[in-house]
């Protein structure tokens, strides 16, 4: 029996090396596991930092064209577990009927919920008060300098602006795979009442959509101290629901 595929999607903020302990978690217990690089971006974290027009023009379409296309590739459906940016893209291709199943952890709010503006950059303090205020101050300058990366301009420019359609889900999709939001209590790029709120678009869907709520985690919660409890919860969920490795 060939392993069930995964594939990581990465936010606006952060590099695909981001997901690397959880690509070795989910290996280590059998899934064939991919966190690809957006368009541009170069191959380390270091790279991006001195590179910071890489990808200052990539936007919503061509970002989630180069995932759907990624999914396509995969001759059994992956399964997609995306973090903010990510988690909305994870959720409009679970829509299209692109992926066996899909997580968003802390994502962007889909069909026009409202949020608060995203800072066009995000320096060592923002990246505390907003990204990782819920672990310590020296945990976040850890986390910052390690894997914090300048955001494509345009992307952040799109998704601060009107409704776009890749912000666009089709929610009440009855046919497609399964779905689990989740989010942090004490998040304040993206609010645990925001992932609620989406969470409710989904209620006239017979689909099977799931909402985990993580007290004292904030929107790091992927890549910070506590990220073995966010990641095995979602490894259970996937096993309860015949997705195990």
């Amino acid at each position: 029996m060939n392993p069930t595929p995964v594939v990581f999607i990465h936010g606006a903020w952060l590099h695909a090396l981001s997901w690397k302990p959880w690509a070795e978690r989910f290996s280590s217990l059998g899934y064939a596991v991919s966190a690809p690089l957006r368009p541009g971006e170069p191959a380390t974290p270091a790279e991006a930092r001195r590179q910071p027009e890489s990808s200052r023009e990539l936007g919503l379409d061509a970002l989630t064209e180069h995932y759907a296309g990624i999914v396509r590739s995969f001759d059994t459906p992956p399964v997609l577990v995306g973090h903010s940016v990510g988690g909305l893209i994870a959720q409009h291709l679970l829509g299209t009927d692109l992926g066996r199943a899909a997580v968003a952890i802390a994502p962007v709010p889909v069909n026009q919920v409202p949020r608060e503006p995203w800072p066009a950059t995000l320096d060592a303090a923002l990246f505390r008060r907003l990204f990782a205020n819920a672990v310590t101050q020296e945990e976040s300058a850890r986390l910052f300098a390690r894997h914090a990366v300048p955001a494509p301009a345009r992307l952040l420019a799109e998704l601060g602006g009107g409704p776009h359609p890749r912000a666009e889900v089709n929610t009440g999709n009855t046919g497609r795979g399964p779905l689990l939001l989740i989010s942090g209590q004490e998040d304040r790029l993206v609010p645990d009442s925001v992932t609620r709120a989406v969470y409710k678009l989904y209620g006239d869907s017979t689909a099977v959509t799931g909402l985990k709520q993580f007290p004292d985690r904030g929107h790091s919660m992927v890549l910070d101290s506590g990220w073995r409890a966010v990641a095995d919860y979602v490894l259970r969920w996937l096993a309860e629901r015949g997705l195990g490795a």
